[in-house]
């Protein structure tokens, strides 16, 4: 992505606990995204939230197995992000509980590629 090129973040707001085949669907989404050539995905754990259904879920330290909210964020131009919304759709479409997908438009100002492992 260049600087100040204006590009979409698509934000998925799911469940911690929503499943795909074997793993969890955040997971698979991210990694999706990085097999498409995505530029970038980060997954935010909440610790309080509720959604359609109503229900609030919360963390608490001494529960391991919690059902929290989380959101993946995925920036990057607007016809990539569209196109990997197409792709991951049906997906989405068929989580249990529900899920909620928005785009918004953002502009770039800073992209600074960090140094990848191995390399000197």
């Amino acid at each position: 992505m260049e600087k100040n090129q204006t590009s979409l973040v698509l934000r998925i707001y799911l469940s911690s606990t929503d499943r795909y085949k074997e793993g969890l669907l955040y997971e698979h989404v991210v990694y999706k995204a990085k097999e498409e050539g995505l530029s970038g995905a980060t997954v935010l754990k909440g610790i309080l939230g509720f959604g359609a259904s109503s229900v609030i879920h919360s963390y608490k330290f001494w529960e391991l197995g919690e059902k929290l909210p989380v959101v993946i964020e995925i920036i990057d131009s607007e016809v990539n992000v569209k196109r990997f919304y197409e792709l991951i759709k049906p997906l989405l479409s068929s989580v249990r509980y529900g899920c909620l997908a928005t785009t918004e438009k953002v502009e770039i100002i800073l992209q600074k590629p960090g140094v990848k492992k191995g390399i000197d």
